[in-house]
């Protein structure tokens, strides 16, 4: 079985082998990390005095997207001498989107790596590649059915690479994110069939802002109808259940348009919304 070292220097052995590479960026541990490796291996390749010129991150920017997330992005790039482009996409427009079918994230994926694709093309990069590890082969992902199909690389998946194994690399590395909660398209928020608005997707991500606020190191906001199932993590649901921080919070979140505010004594777990589903 390959250790840490080696699947890092088979993730670096992979980059090599792009000529120019663009990365679909979230600002998250993955393609943060993966982008960072990509400019650094790619720059040395060429001995360019910046990665610009054989690297580009390009961001998709969208209702789901928190602008937290989206400024950390820029804030990377910046910082790394990386070039970022932006391209917009309005998922509301995207068909099926909104009826949130147990397959929207195919047909949300399949519609933001054809605009990351064509922009890619634009510049003149044929390759791109996004930042699924070996963990997400272990849940239900219909998003990864449009990343083949659109024959998108996965170079952490394909170098053999758990998230804890990339936290610690980027740790190395002394990437910021290595300690950064793990983050999700904010549609993954809702009861597969029932109907996604912007306004709900708002309410959503606004309560986790809270949560987050509160102290809470990881945080999700399940929408059920006019009801919210927060998850936090198991060893922290004391916290929330504290008279203070429970009423706190209570009142912040049922302030957003929420009805009911509910705690799933289960604790966070990714994926907890396909449970349900039958696979």
């Amino acid at each position: 079985m390959e250790n840490i070292d080696q699947k890092y220097q088979k993730l670096k052995d992979i980059i090599h082998s792009y000529n120019t590479l663009a990365v679909a960026f979230s600002g998250g541990v993955d393609s943060t990390f993966l982008l960072k490796v990509a400019a650094d291996v790619l720059q040395a390749k060429t001995a360019s005095k910046t990665p610009e010129n054989n690297v580009v991150a390009i961001t998709a920017k969208s209702i789901s997207f928190p602008e937290r997330e989206h400024k950390e992005s820029e804030d990377f790039c910046e910082k790394n001498d990386i070039k970022q482009v932006i391209v917009s996409v309005d998922q509301m427009k995207i068909e099926g989107f909104a009826n949130n079918p147990p397959d929207r994230c195919y047909l949300c994926k399949k519609v933001i790596f054809s605009s990351i694709i064509e922009e890619a093309k634009r510049l003149g990069i044929t390759t791109i590649a996004e930042g699924s590890n070996a963990d997400d082969t272990t849940d239900y992902r219909p998003g990864m059915r449009a990343i083949e199909e659109l024959k998108v690389k996965s170079p952490l998946k394909e170098a053999g690479l758990t998230k804890e194994e990339i936290r610690i690399l980027s740790k190395r590395l002394g990437l910021p994110t290595w300690s950064k909660p793990s983050f999700a398209c904010l549609a993954t928020r809702f009861v597969y069939g029932e109907e996604i608005t912007e306004e709900k997707i708002k309410m959503a991500g606004a309560a986790e802002e809270i949560l987050f606020g509160s102290g809470f190191s990881q945080a999700r906001c399940r929408v059920h109808g006019d009801m919210a199932r927060i998850e936090v993590p198991e060893g922290e649901i004391k916290k929330l259940l504290e008279d203070e921080t429970r009423q706190t919070i209570f009142q912040k979140i049922k302030a957003l348009g929420f009805s009911y505010v509910s705690l799933d004594l289960q604790g966070y777990r990714t994926g907890s919304m396909n449970e349900i589903l039958n696979l």
